[in-house]
């Protein structure tokens, strides 16, 4: 990640990059700790709950690494290190839930060690976070099968 980092998050979606059969391609980070026993989430803004840090992959990007790192400073205030590329996860939604405004999302997570928490970040105002053990972010994330699933590629200990 570059040195600077803004303090504004982007939103919208006109720099959304997509995949061949046009769904949205999602970047997003599983933030472990020095010790690997515990992962940072974050509250989600719309459905309340926790998630891991992840958003859109945007055309001036050079890869999902750097989307997921710049998702991981704006949501979560964290400055990391991509230590493990976790694969590729398709969407778990039913087809009945998608829509325009949320189309299907093909998600890329990494593993990434956590090098700085700042105290003030883009979307402090609008997200709490919180180191949770492997147990409680499965529970936390139960809900939510691409983000678990992330979680178990994750080499998190148990």
């Amino acid at each position: 990640m570059a040195d600077f980092r803004s303090m504004e998050a982007r939103t919208g979606r006109t720099n959304q990059r997509y995949g061949t059969q046009g769904e949205r391609l999602v970047a997003g980070v599983v933030p472990l700790s020095a010790d690997r026993t515990r992962v940072l989430v974050i509250q989600s803004t719309r459905r309340g709950g926790w998630v891991l840090p992840k958003g859109g992959w945007e055309m001036d990007e050079g890869s999902a690494a750097d989307a997921a790192c710049r998702e991981a400073w704006e949501e979560a205030g964290i400055v990391c290190r991509v230590t493990y590329d976790l694969g590729a996860i398709p969407e778990a939604r039913p087809l009945a839930a998608l829509t325009a405004v949320a189309p299907k999302a093909l998600y890329q997570f990494f593993e990434v060690a956590v090098e700085k928490e700042e105290a003030q970040w883009p979307e402090m105002h609008k997200r709490a976070r919180q180191w949770f053990s492997y147990a409680e972010a499965a529970q936390a994330l139960s809900q939510r099968p691409e983000l678990l699933e992330a979680l178990n590629r994750s080499s998190i200990l148990r």
